[in-house]
C-alpha cells in the first residue's frame, strides 16, 4: 500500500505541471488569436496601457472554456505517452497494477478540474463576458488616435479628409494642407487649401481646432439654384482662418447593466428565469395573435355590404330567397353577382388591399415571434454551456490518457499533434452542433451534446483497448486485416528431406495426384473462363468453401509429396500455388444481400473491379496447379518405371 500511495504521488506530481504548462500556452495561443482577430479595432486609438491590460485579462478569462479542454487533452496524452517512452509504465504493469489503477488518482484530479470548471462557467465567466464585451464595445467606439501622416490622406475623421504634405512635430506646425469636407453630403462639399496651419484639441476634446495660415476655400451652393446644371460654388480666400472639426478623443466606458441583463451575463438560475419569461410571452402573443385571425375573418363584411343601396338591397334579396344561418354568415357570392361593374371592382380592390395589409402585418409578427425564438434558444444554448465544459474535461482526459498509454510517445512532437487534431475535430462537431441548435433545425440538447457524444464514443473506445492492452496501432494487425480482403501472393518454400522416416512410393504420390486433379477439374469447370459480370459478381460470385476445400488438399498432398526420395519431384512442389480464401471471391455469401450491396453505386464499382481481378489471379493458379500435377504424374510415372526395370535386371 505504501508503494500505491508513493505511485499516485508521482503519477500526480507528473500529472500537474504538465497541465498547468500547457494550459497556460494554449492560454496564450488562443489569446494571440484574439488580438489577431480585434487587432485593428485596437490600434491607432491611443488607448491606455491599463484598458488594454485589463481587456486582455477578461479575454483570457472567457477563452479558458476553449483552453481547458485543449490542456487536459495534451497534458493527460504526454503524461503516459512519457511513462510509456521510459519504460516506467512497462514497469508498473510488471509490479502488478493495472492501468485502471494507475489512472486513479489523476481521475479524482480530473473531477474536482470538472467540478471548478462547471463553477467557473457558472460564477465567474459571465461577469467576465459582461466586462470584456462592454470594454470592448467601448473601444469600438472611440475615435481613433490623431496621428496624421504626411504626403497620404488621412480618413479616419467622419466626414473628412485631410493631406498633409509635410509637419514640424516639434513646433506642431502643418505644411501644405488639404481640407476636403463632405460632412453635409457630396453635393456640399467645401475644399480649403492652406499653406501651413495648427492643429489642437479643445478643452472637452470633443473638437478639433484648426488655425490655417494664408490660404483659399471653395464650396459648392447646390441647395440654392437646385436646378441648374452648372452647380455654383463660393471661392473665399483668407490670411487667418479658424474652423472646428467634430472629434470625440475621450475613452467613454460603456455602462456594464445593458449586458448584464443579456444572456451572457446570467447564470443557471437567472438564464432558467429569463427562458421562463421568454417561453411565457410568445405563448401568450401567439394565442392572442390565433384570436384575433379566427376572429377578424369576416369581421368587415356586413360593413362593407352597408357601404352602398345595392349592396343592402342585394343582401336583403339574398335573405329573403336564403334565410341567413344561425351561425350569421352572409352569402357574398350573391352580394358580388349583384352589385353593378363599378362595385364589383371596389370590392375586389378592397379585398385585395385588405389581404396584403393583413399578409404584411402577420409577416411582421412572424418574423418578430421567430427572434423570439432564437433568443429562447441562446438562452438555453448558454445554460447547456455551463455542462458541456465540465463534461469535456472528463472526455479528453479519457481519450489522451490511454491514448498516450498506446502510442507510448512523449514531449511536445507527436502529442500536439494528436492533440490539435482531435481539438480540431471536436471544435468543428461543436460548431455545427451549436449552429443547428441556433437555427431550429435540431433540439438545443442535440446540438450542444452533439460533440461530446461523439468523443465520448472515441474515450471508451480508446480505454478499453488500453486497458486491455490491445494493438490499436500495431501496423501487422491492419496489414493482416487488409491481406483478408485484399490478399498477396505467397511463395511455397520446399525442403527435400534427408532423412526420411515414412516414405512416400510413387504409386501413392499418382494417386494422390489424380485425386487432387479431379477436385482441381471439378473447380475449374464450376468457376469457368470467363470474367463474371456486375451481376454474378454480387448476387454469386465464387464458391469459398469449395476453394478453402481444394486449399487443404493441395497442402496435404505437398506435406505427404515432401516425404519422396526424388529431388525432382520434392523441387517440382514448390510449383503449387498457396490457394488464398479472400473475402472479394464472394463478398456477400447470399443472394438477397448481394442485391443490396449492388445497387450502392458508385462505391460497389471499384470494388467489383478488384475482385475480378482477384478472381483472374485464382482462375491463373487454378490453371498452374492443374499444370503442375500434369507434370508430378508424369515424374511419379518415371519413377515406377525406372523402379520396374531395376526389378528386371
Amino acid at each position: 500500500m505504501p508503494l500505491v500511495k508513493k505511485l499516485y504521488l508521482f503519477i500526480l506530481n507528473t500529472f500537474l505541471p504538465l497541465f498547468l504548462m500547457t494550459f497556460f500556452i494554449s492560454l496564450f495561443v488562443l489569446l494571440m488569436q484574439f488580438l489577431w482577430k480585434y487587432v485593428d479595432e485596437l490600434v491607432g486609438k491611443g488607448i491606455e496601457v491599463g484598458v488594454l491590460a485589463e481587456l486582455f485579462f477578461y479575454a483570457a478569462l472567457t477563452i479558458v472554456p476553449m483552453a481547458l479542454p485543449l490542456s487536459m487533452l495534451l497534458a493527460s496524452l504526454m503524461t503516459f505517452g512519457n511513462l510509456g517512452e521510459r519504460l516506467e509504465l512497462l514497469a508498473i504493469k510488471a509490479a502488478g497494477i493495472s492501468l485502471r489503477q494507475t489512472m486513479h488518482p489523476l481521475i479524482i484530479a480530473v473531477i474536482f478540474i470538472a467540478i471548478g470548471a462547471f463553477f467557473f462557467q457558472n460564477n465567474v465567466l459571465p461577469k467576465a463576458q459582461v466586462k470584456m464585451y462592454a470594454l470592448l464595445f467601448s473601444v469600438r467606439q472611440k475615435s481613433p488616435e490623431l496621428d496624421i501622416p504626411e504626403g497620404v490622406f488621412y480618413d479616419q475623421i467622419s466626414g473628412y479628409n485631410l493631406l498633409v504634405k509635410e509637419k514640424d512635430r516639434n513646433t506642431g506646425m502643418l505644411y501644405d494642407l488639404m481640407i476636403y469636407d463632405f460632412s453635409e453630403g457630396f453635393d456640399n462639399a467645401m475644399v480649403i487649401l492652406a499653406d501651413s496651419g495648427k492643429l489642437s484639441f479643445t478643452d472637452d476634446k470633443q473638437y478639433l481646432f484648426f488655425t490655417l495660415y494664408s490660404g483659399e476655400s471653395f464650396e459648392n451652393l447646390r441647395n440654392q439654384r437646385a436646378n441648374v446644371q452648372n452647380i455654383p460654388y463660393r471661392r473665399e480666400t483668407f490670411s487667418t482662418k479658424e474652423i472646428l472639426i467634430p472629434f470625440d478623443a475621450n475613452f467613454n466606458r460603456m455602462d456594464e447593466g445593458v449586458m448584464q441583463n443579456q444572456y451572457i451575463g446570467q447564470n443557471i438560475s437567472q438564464l432558467t428565469k429569463s427562458i421562463d419569461s421568454l417561453t411565457t410571452r410568445i405563448d401568450s402573443t401567439s394565442h392572442r395573435i390565433a384570436k384575433e385571425l379566427k376572429g377578424s375573418y369576416f369581421s368587415n363584411v356586413t360593413t362593407t355590404a352597408k357601404a352602398s343601396p345595392s349592396f343592402h338591397t342585394a343582401v336583403q334579396a339574398d335573405e329573403a330567397d336564403n334565410a341567413i344561418p344561425a351561425t350569421g354568415r352572409i352569402n357574398i357570392d350573391s352580394i358580388y353577382a349583384n352589385a353593378s361593374l363599378q362595385e364589383r371592382e371596389s370590392m375586389l380592390s378592397r379585398a385585395l388591399s385588405r389581404a396584403e395589409s393583413i399578409r404584411q402585418e402577420y409577416e411582421y409578427r412572424s418574423i418578430s415571434a421567430n427572434q423570439q425564438q432564437i433568443l429562447v434558444r441562446r438562452h438555453e444554448i448558454e445554460r447547456h454551456k455551463k455542462f458541456t465544459l465540465s463534461f469535456a474535461c472528463l472526455i479528453f482526459f479519457f481519450i489522451g490518457a490511454p491514448l498516450g498509454a498506446i502510442i507510448r510517445k512523449g514531449g511536445l512532437g507527436t502529442p500536439v499533434v494528436i492533440s490539435v487534431l482531435l481539438f480540431i475535430c471536436y471544435y468543428i462537431i461543436d460548431n455545427a452542433g451549436y449552429k443547428s441548435a441556433l437555427n431550429g433545425r435540431s433540439a438545443v440538447w442535440e446540438g450542444m451534446w452533439l460533440s461530446s457524444a461523439v468523443l465520448l464514443a472515441l474515450g471508451i473506445f480508446l480505454t478499453y483497448k488500453a486497458v486491455n492492452d490491445s494493438a490499436v496501432f500495431n501496423k501487422d494487425a491492419y496489414l493482416n486485416f487488409l491481406r483478408k480482403i485484399i490478399g498477396k501472393a505467397e511463395t511455397r518454400k520446399v525442403v527435400h528431406k534427408e532423412i526420411i522416416i515414412d516414405e512416400a512410393s510413387p504409386e501413392e504420390i499418382l494417386q494422390q495426384v489424380e485425386q487432387l486433379d479431379a477436385e482441381c477439374t471439378r473447380l475449374r469447370e464450376k468457376i469457368g473462363d470467363r470474367r463474371q459480370s456486375f451481376f454474378a459478381y454480387w448476387t454469386r460470385g465464387y464458391d469459398r468453401k469449395a476453394i478453402h476445400h481444394l486449399h487443404d488438399e493441395v497442402e496435404k498432398f505437398v506435406e505427404k509429396a515432401q516425404n519422396c526420395r526424388s529431388a525432382l519431384l520434392v523441387t517440382k512442389l514448390m510449383d503449387y500455388p498457396i490457394l488464398r480464401n479472400l473475402l472479394l471471391y464472394n463478398p456477400c455469401g447470399q443472394k438477397n444481400i448481394g442485391w443490396i450491396v449492388m445497387w450502392l453505386l458508385p462505391l460497389t464499382l471499384p470494388l467489383y473491379l478488384i475482385g475480378n481481378w482477384e478472381q483472374k489471379q485464382l482462375r491463373h493458379e487454378l490453371q498452374v496447379i492443374a499444370h503442375t500435377n500434369g507434370e508430378i504424374k508424369n515424374i511419379a510415372r518415371q519413377l515406377i518405371d525406372e523402379r520396374e526395370k531395376e526389378i528386371e535386371k
